[in-house]
């Protein structure tokens, strides 16, 4: 088995937070000639480029960002052991990577990882979002421990990665008060031609709704689509249309957005879930966000 040499990855990850091969020196106290050939050793083990030149200075090359972020993890776990060896506390939070689809509503996404503040443990909660498919790519190259979704992850997915339901609830449909008043009457006929905010077009939910007007024979007047499900919230609280969110934070939308119901579509259900590489769930936080959701944000879920 080939072993990585730990000094030459901590002569690495020393120049890349001094920012120099000569503040570097400074800090490990090593001449200039040590470390720039066990850079050139390093680079020689992993046969890729970790720095070009820039200028007087050094750039990490895509690799070298890759292997400072391990660097980083494994030279933080070493002081966190020498911490604990010594009796003191630890000092530093466990930290959850959590990506976010950009097609779950941020109150759901809240409410999700909302537990995890509260654990007993310090947790550093850090948060990325952007589409699925970028997500999953980070996930399987490790550099997210979760990707919290609307949709699961399919056979078409190039990515080794397992499903786990956080739950499911209905759809709720909002209005500002004019409104909800103006549509609540002869519910659902009257949505016929009214104006509605609708998410993008590659969401499961606007999917799920063509398919409800289609079935209950309404022709919906489209004022807006949004892949932002805040702006989308915000606009109609401004009054420019009808707008979905899950039911689940129903009675966040309507105090948040002061905006009241129109109706409540009932074949229409959503389903989020965590998104792992994992099997089994197994870091802390993970388990505690999957286990808070099932029992308390999606209650009386249809895990079907």
């Amino acid at each position: 088995m080939e072993w990585l040499n730990y000094h030459h990855l901590l002569y690495f990850w020393t120049v890349s937070k001094e920012g120099s091969i000569a503040k570097a020196c400074e800090k490990l106290r090593l001449a200039q000639p040590t470390i720039s050939g066990q850079l050139r050793l390093l680079e020689d083990t992993l046969g890729e480029k970790l720095f070009t030149r820039a200028g007087r200075g050094l750039v990490m090359t895509e690799v070298g960002q890759v292997v400072y972020r391990y660097a980083d993890e494994i030279f933080s776990l070493g002081r966190e052991l020498q911490d604990v060896l010594k009796g003191r506390p630890r000092g530093r939070p466990l930290r959850l990577l959590v990506g976010i689809s950009d097609l779950v509503p941020k109150l759901i996404a809240y409410r999700v990882l909302r537990p995890v503040l509260s654990m007993p443990e310090p947790v550093q909660l850090v948060c990325h979002e952007d589409t699925p498919e970028r997500l999953l790519a980070d996930l399987a190259e490790h550099q997210l421990d979760v990707v919290l979704s609307d949709a699961p992850v399919t056979s078409m997915v190039r990515v080794k990665a397992f499903n786990h339901l956080l739950g499911s609830c209905g759809v709720t449909l909002f209005g500002a008060s004019a409104i909800a008043a103006s549509y609540r009457k002869n519910y659902p006929r009257c949505l016929d031609g009214a104006p509605f905010l609708l998410p993008s077009a590659r969401s499961t939910l606007r999917r799920a709704l063509e398919q409800w007007f289609d079935a209950q024979d309404i022709r919906p007047r489209v004022v807006g689509e949004f892949k932002d499900s805040a702006l989308l919230k915000t606009f109609g609280q401004a009054g420019a249309g009808i707008f979905p969110a899950p039911a689940a934070i129903e009675k966040e939308v309507c105090e948040h957005y002061k905006v009241s119901v129109v109706g409540r579509p009932e074949s229409l259900v959503e389903r989020f879930y965590a998104i792992s590489v994992e099997r089994k769930l197994k870091h802390p936080a993970v388990v505690i966000l999957s286990e808070a959701a099932r029992d308390k944000l999606f209650p009386k879920s249809d895990e079907r």
